[in-house]
């Protein structure tokens, strides 16, 4: 019969992640929760018949599960590739699912609240991407594992079409070969990582496929601690995602506490971004934006001279919401 329906029907569940980040002391930090020694995102069920939409149903989650509550959040993307690994939990009352499909949201606080829930902590997002912390110079994880291993994977091309590809992707994730590196594929860097074969997610999902058991004992490689799931992958969206909306809108703003000094602000929008800015520049950039007012405050500076407070001007924001601030990042070697 023409167009015949499958008599088998998919189960298909929706759960909801949240990606909860904050700065505190220079650091990025994420909202994690434990399962069992696995380290994920807040996440849970959808369920129709309780959750009006999803928003609502994600606070109930994350509220549940770390006894934070949120403030800023934006749906971030949904996450349904064919073959992820869902999280046990995500299987509402334990029913046959062929098809995991989550709705991951960005969520920011201008500090890490507290967590009362024993299996919820927040923890520094260069944990899991140590590549990605350039304030420093150059990660160590770059240069002496993932470097090495994407030339040997580069290498182990089946062709020279393949080898070439291999290559020029590479070279666009990592800024090589003369090419820029961009804060904002953070994403394009994990896949990369992931199809390379060089992080823990990459060998997990193999021996999954292979029907193995789980190697609870293996030796993770120097690319950042594993997230169940693709909870990582949801992670480096979000990553992205903030970092390029630093420049197009004022997103820097939610992340910030009620006053702070130009410097604070400068070393907040450093941690996101991975990188040491022009002092300069980016005193120029916010002063002019309207985004910020000064309370008319001094506060001292460690080892400095007193400092101008400032706060966020909402009328600003208000007034300004499809504008971001410069990104003036110091090249290698600058002062």
């Amino acid at each position: 019969m023409a167009n015949a329906r499958s008599s088998v029907a998919a189960h298909v569940a929706i759960t909801l992640n949240a990606v909860l980040a904050a700065v505190e002391r220079q650091r990025p930090k994420v909202l994690c929760v434990t399962s069992d020694g696995d380290v994920g995102l807040p996440y849970g069920p959808f369920d129709p018949q309780r959750h009006r939409t999803f928003e609502i149903g994600m606070r109930e989650w994350v509220e549940r599960q770390t006894n934070v509550s949120l403030g800023y959040i934006e749906q971030l993307y949904t996450f349904g590739d064919k073959g992820r690994e869902a999280p046990a939990a995500a299987l509402a009352g334990g029913a046959a699912t062929d098809r995991v499909v989550s709705v991951g949201y960005l969520a920011l606080a201008p500090e890490p609240a507290e967590v009362l829930a024993e299996d919820a902590a927040w923890r520094d997002w260069y944990g899991f991407f140590p590549w990605e912390d350039w304030r420093d110079g150059e990660p160590a994880a770059l240069r002496a594992f993932i470097k090495p291993g994407l030339a040997a994977w580069i290498a182990s091309a089946g062709d020279a079409r393949q080898k070439s590809a291999r290559r020029a992707r590479a070279n666009v994730a990592f800024g090589w070969s003369g090419m820029d590196w961009e804060e904002e594929r953070t994403l394009d860097r994990y896949e990369l990582l992931y199809e390379a074969g060089l992080i823990v997610e990459a060998q997990r999902d193999s021996r999954k496929k292979q029907g193995a058991a789980k190697r609870s004992d293996a030796k993770h490689p120097p690319t950042g601690a594993p997230m169940i799931s693709d909870h990582r992958r949801i992670l480096a969206t979000a990553i992205g995602r903030l970092r390029g909306k630093l420049k197009y809108r004022p997103i820097l703003f939610e992340i910030t506490p009620p006053t702070f000094t130009l410097l604070q602000l400068q070393r907040t929008a450093e941690a996101i971004v991975g990188f040491e800015f022009h002092k300069q520049n980016f005193r120029r950039s916010v002063e002019k934006s309207g985004f910020v007012a000064r309370t008319g405050e001094m506060t001292q500076q460690a080892g400095g001279r007193p400092a101008a407070l400032f706060r966020v001007d909402r009328d600003g924001l208000r007034a300004r919401a499809a504008s971001g601030l410069a990104i003036p990042r110091l090249r290698h070697g600058e002062a």
